[in-house]
């Protein structure tokens, strides 16, 4: 296990931008960035879960609306959709 250490000050620009695409979130000059590098013992590693396809079943996070009634889901939608209108008027 190898760990690299870098203030976020030191790196050029590019790499700069290339680390934050990676990382998905902007760095400031504060920071510092650590990368570890690990090796895998493929023989170790745990199994992917299966694709929905070989299931036939969509994995338990997509239950978004188990447990709640209509007016519950009605009220959640309301939100949510409020939210996701990022629509401009075209004056």
């Amino acid at each position: 296990m190898e760990n690299i250490v870098r203030n976020v000050r030191d790196i050029d620009n590019g790499d700069r931008r290339a680390i934050e695409h990676v990382v998905g979130q902007a760095l400031r000059d504060n920071q510092r960035l650590v990368i570890q590098i690990v090796s895998l013992d493929l023989n170790d590693a745990e199994p992917a879960a299966p694709p929905v396809a070989a299931t036939g079943q969509l994995p338990a996070w997509c239950n978004v609306y188990e447990g709640l009634n209509d007016a519950e889901i009605a009220e959640l939608e309301k939100t949510v959709l409020t939210r996701a209108d990022l629509t401009r008027t075209s004056e």
